[in-house]
């Protein structure tokens, strides 16, 4: 089996070593590594190495720079099986998810490297003698921060969107997952992706965004990870009039109406529930089910969240690994406590398993009442809350009642539903009848506070485009 990478920083097209800190196992609280941190001297040779290759990589032919995307999507998926592991080991998910976020991020790499060769610009019709056309130019140096929940899948989004549309990028990855970004770094580097195209840094968080965004070489700034956070980078790029791409937290509504099986949805739920310990921004939490299902739908959720298997993600049999830090162990059990105070009852789980690692129960809580502080804060956590609602309408409005819209779901039959849900709800993602959120042809990104610009598809790769206008006069 596949051991823990030594991490490096990759610079100008060269992998250097650093001191820097721990990284610890979820599973049982071992240490698997270090993770470098990057030195001023460090950012400022990668700022000017990104500038350096954007010359190269701007003038090289879509159809060239999708042939070295390609290869080094192939890499990643020929490593699969040994990349997987060090995933598994530093960010707590089952071995089989983990390799199905490797192949994702590789087929959003895919589509990202086909769809740059057809970021196309157009021609206005003009008076005679005047021609107006539309270019659409890689917009420069991206700064790219990516989160610790997706190691793999998270930053392939960045770097294949800011690749394909031409431009260069420095990407600070997750410094409690890092092992995912490095493995990528590498397959783009042994794919013979020009120096400086792509450089991969890591740090004390706040001190490289505050330290990078400013800089006159980033011309982007794209960001996953906390609303307080993303508000915090996107103040700091409006002030250097840096535009900015916001991937922020969700608290996804489920809507769950009477003509829907509410036993194979209920079964349907658990389950995405439990992928990624639900520590995923578009994970299915707030379930408004209608009256007439509810009682058949709590029970079955309960049932089926009571069979899967928790375990360390190395074993094969485990269906759902550990949350990724104490933190989130403390986070579920005060909200548990709170919601359990305020009237709601637990259904399924409700604990701690053990006490080395950071294992904690797929909790399902029914008859949640809207002041529980769940049914307000992101969990980020394996917590299910189901609550009863008469009407559509009714789910609706509580399903918009938050600052959040990310993602949101639903289960019915009724077109006429359908045509409501996808009319009203507020979010930037509607899954109905299934709890996938985003593929790679399909833009990705919230409203409101969860933020803005999109990752994904067409509208993914506009964000890392300008739109020139050349306006000619023929004499």
């Amino acid at each position: 089996m596949a051991s823990y990478p030594e991490l490096k920083l990759h610079i100008g097209g060269e992998w250097r070593r650093r001191d820097g800190a721990p990284v610890v196992n979820p599973a049982d609280e071992s240490v698997l590594g270090t993770v470098p941190h990057a030195t001023r001297t460090d950012l400022d040779d990668a700022l000017a190495a990104a500038a350096k290759g954007f010359q190269v990589w701007r003038n090289t032919a879509p159809a060239k720079r999708a042939e070295i995307i390609q290869r080094a999507a192939q890499i990643c998926r020929e490593r699969a099986e040994e990349n997987a592991v060090p995933i598994t080991l530093e960010q707590g998910k089952p071995l089989a998810q983990a390799k199905l976020e490797i192949l994702r991020g590789c087929d959003i790499i895919d589509w990202d490297a086909t769809e740059g060769r057809r970021v196309y610009g157009r021609v206005i019709p003009s008076e005679p003698g005047m021609r107006n056309t539309v270019l659409r130019q890689p917009i420069g140096v991206v700064a790219a921060f990516s989160p610790w929940n997706f190691p793999m899948s998270s930053p392939a989004r960045k770097v294949a969107g800011a690749l394909s549309s031409g431009c260069t990028i420095i990407l600070k990855a997750s410094e409690e997952t890092p092992a995912g970004a490095y493995n990528l770094v590498r397959a783009f580097a042994d794919a013979g992706l020009p120096p400086g195209v792509l450089n991969l840094v890591f740090g004390v968080p706040s001190e490289i965004s505050e330290y990078l965004i400013p800089k006159p070489t980033i011309r982007l700034v794209t960001f996953t990870g906390s609303i307080p956070v993303g508000k915090h980078l996107a103040a700091l790029s409006g002030a250097h009039m840096k535009p900015a791409i916001m991937e922020l937290g969700g608290h996804a509504p489920v809507i769950v109406c009477d003509d829907a099986d509410p036993e194979a949805s209920a079964a349907t739920s658990a389950v995405g529930k439990s992928r990624n310990s639900g520590q995923v921004c578009i994970s299915p939490t707030r379930f408004f089910v209608q009256e007439a299902i509810y009682d058949r739908f709590t029970t079955a959720f309960g049932e089926k969240a009571r069979q899967i298997k928790i375990g360390d993600g190395l074993d094969p049999q485990t269906q759902m690994g550990p949350v990724a830090n104490d933190r989130r162990l403390a986070a579920m059990e005060t909200l548990i406590a709170d919601a359990r105070a305020k009237g709601a009852r637990i259904v399924a789980g409700g604990n701690r398993i053990g006490n080395r690692g950071y294992f904690h129960e797929l909790t399902v809580l029914a008859d949640v009442p809207d002041d529980a502080r769940a049914m307000h804060e992101e969990p980020f956590g394996p917590l299910a809350l189901i609550s009863p609602v008469k009407t559509l309408d009714e789910a609706i409005d509580k399903a918009n009642s938050l600052p959040y819209g990310l993602a949101g779901y639903a289960f019915t039959r009724s077109a006429r539903n359908v045509d409501q849900l996808a009319e009203r709800v507020e979010v930037g993602n509607l899954s109905i009848n299934h709890l996938t959120a985003s593929f790679a042809e399909t833009p990705f990104g919230g409203v409101k506070d969860s933020g803005y610009g999109r990752e994904g598809g067409t509208e993914g790769l506009d964000c890392y485009t300008v739109a020139k206008n050349v306006s000619h006069r023929v004499l």
